[in-house]
């Protein structure tokens, strides 16, 4: 079955808006395991508007699941964060500083050399690295060439388009899939993700490995709790 990574960037963002430690990032995120969550996320940027940088120190101490560091590698200070605290899992996403939050994956053609350098450098610490990619075969193609391990398919596309057609919304990220597989990549997934479309997407990519899920689900949440939102996603998954 398909992993669930919680993101929990919106958690930090509403500890971070009153001071203090109201809600516990760290509790969150032992409960998210607790209630069955497979994964942790988090996303540090470098102003720190939600997760910190000391909150990955702490959660590295403490959750048990699979430890996701996403962000963007040019910057030195990630990348020094990173290979302190050696997760699972990098996911190296193209994001420019400031950005709200994360729109296109790499352009892994233009950017290969680049990225080679980059994933030996986590590969080299025993950590697992995947790319933030569109569902573009050629790109999924020159991913491979960087010697990552996974994608992740980068899934607004699919997630804005689901209504209006999901059976064309769908059809780049099979054909993204189908590559991956074809070339030995694993495929992760994430991005406006939620208890509509996630059946569907799961159900249709082959050897999807790994969603990581964070506003939609922390936003269902307040309605559902998060134990029940938790275990509600996970039934999605399973197929």
């Amino acid at each position: 079955m398909t992993k669930l990574s919680v993101n929990i960037n919106k958690i930090a963002t509403l500890r971070n808006s009153r001071g203090g430690n109201n809600p516990d990032l760290v509790k969150v995120a032992l409960d998210c395991e607790r209630f069955g969550s497979e994964g942790i996320t988090v996303h540090p940027r470098p102003d720190e508007r939600h997760i910190r940088y000391q909150d990955v120190f702490d959660l590295k101490a403490t959750i048990a699941t699979e430890f996701n560091i996403e962000g963007n590698c040019r910057e030195q200070k990630f990348v020094d964060l990173v290979l302190a605290n050696k997760p699972a899992q990098v996911t190296l996403v193209p994001d420019a500083e400031g950005q709200i939050t994360s729109n296109h994956g790499w352009d892994t053609i233009k950017h290969k050399d680049y990225l080679q350098e980059m994933v030996s450098v986590f590969k080299s610490a025993g950590i697992r690295v995947s790319i933030f990619v569109d569902p573009v075969v050629e790109m999924v193609e020159a991913a491979a060439e960087s010697g990552t391990d996974r994608i992740e398919l980068y899934t607004e596309a699919y997630a804005h388009n689901y209504y209006d057609n999901r059976e064309k919304a769908i059809l780049p990220y099979i054909a993204a899939a189908h590559k991956a597989n074809e070339i030995g990549l694993g495929i992760n997934a994430g991005h406006d993700l939620d208890l509509h479309n996630l059946k569907y997407f799961a159900e249709s990519i082959p050897g999807l490995l790994e969603v990581s899920i964070g506003h939609a689900l922390i936003s269902d949440a307040l309605y559902l709790g998060l134990e029940n939102t938790i275990q509600l996603y996970l039934k999605q998954l399973k197929h």
